[in-house]
């Protein structure tokens, strides 16, 4: 909360007798909530794309062959019925292309067209300075410090 202007957040819920890693976690949720709640509005906003269907493309950029709708489900952590509905619409703008694998029919490969890796670019640019316009005036050796903290987290899960 900041004075005088309360903001409910994750963190509103927290006593002063919670243990300290129901804060850490709270802390570590409101502040992901927030930059993800900032990064939707400049994306829709700027570019009229969701953040999912950032993602997609964003996974997709990272795997020039392609990747199948069961593998770009498992990146991104949602269902296949998800990724069949997001898959649609960006075809559908001429974005990615969705082929059947040689080999099974039923299996699809999806792929940037060169439409959608432009597209891409320019959004992905953007949003990294907005990354940078929200995480940037902390210091390198700060970030530093937080990664290798936010580390022993990640290898605890």
């Amino acid at each position: 909360m900041r004075g005088g202007n309360a903001r409910a957040d994750h963190e509103t819920r927290v006593h002063e007798s919670d243990h300290h890693s129901l804060k850490l976690w709270l802390r570590l949720l409101t502040c992901s909530s927030l930059i993800e709640r900032k990064l939707r509005d400049k994306l829709r906003r700027s570019f009229d794309i969701t953040l999912p269907r950032f993602d997609f493309l964003a996974q997709l950029e990272r795997s020039p062959n392609g990747l199948t709708m069961g593998q770009l489900s498992e990146r991104m952590m949602v269902s296949g019925g998800n990724i069949s509905g997001i898959a649609a619409q960006l075809v559908n703008e001429g974005l990615v292309s969705r082929s059947p694998l040689p080999n099974n029919r039923r299996t699809f490969l999806v792929t940037l067209t060169r439409k959608g890796r432009k597209k891409f670019r320019m959004i992905a640019n953007a949003h990294e300075a907005w990354i940078v316009e929200i995480l940037g005036q902390i210091k390198k050796d700060d970030v530093r410090q937080l990664m290798e903290l936010l580390n022993k987290v990640k290898t605890q899960v």
